[in-house]
């Protein structure tokens, strides 16, 4: 079962940082291997599903989840459906000098051995390539900022 976690400072305010995360319909834009994302359905003002198709070379899968949105401090995901055994992943966002902290997790496991042996092999360098995409994004978006 990988796990990763990661904390890094951008020098974003954390409205910018949660904004650009909680916008998950835009993923297809920028995170690698991101095929398709939509809404699937609004549930509240902060929270809803989402239907995401990831793919890789000959690999192709959809999962569905509920996305919580506890505005500006973190952002949960929680695996409804799909072909993981399980997939917790969260964002946090906090004020700090120079920017914001973020932090990021990471946990998950295929339903299919076979699947999860190929994507052992490459997780950290995936998930590491994900936070980066985050993060390029933001400095095209945003800028670089002059100060916070």
């Amino acid at each position: 079962m990988p796990i990763h976690r990661e904390t890094r400072l951008l020098p974003y305010t954390p409205q910018q940082v949660y904004d650009l995360v909680a916008d998950v319909e835009r993923y297809p834009e920028f995170l690698p291997w991101c095929l398709a994302c939509r809404i699937a359905r609004k549930e509240s003002p902060t929270s809803f599903t989402a239907d995401l198709v990831v793919g890789f070379k000959m690999v192709r899968e959809q999962f569905t989840s509920r996305v919580t949105l506890k505005p500006v401090e973190e952002i949960t995901v929680e695996y409804l459906s799909g072909p993981f055994e399980y997939l917790t992943n969260a964002w946090k966002f906090a004020a700090s000098e120079g920017g914001t902290t973020v932090s990021f997790y990471l946990s998950f496991e295929f339903k299919s051995k076979l699947l999860q042996a190929l994507i052992g092999v490459l997780f950290e360098e995936a998930v590491r390539r994900m936070v980066s995409a985050f993060e390029t994004r933001a400095g095209k978006l945003y800028g670089v900022p002059t100060a916070i």
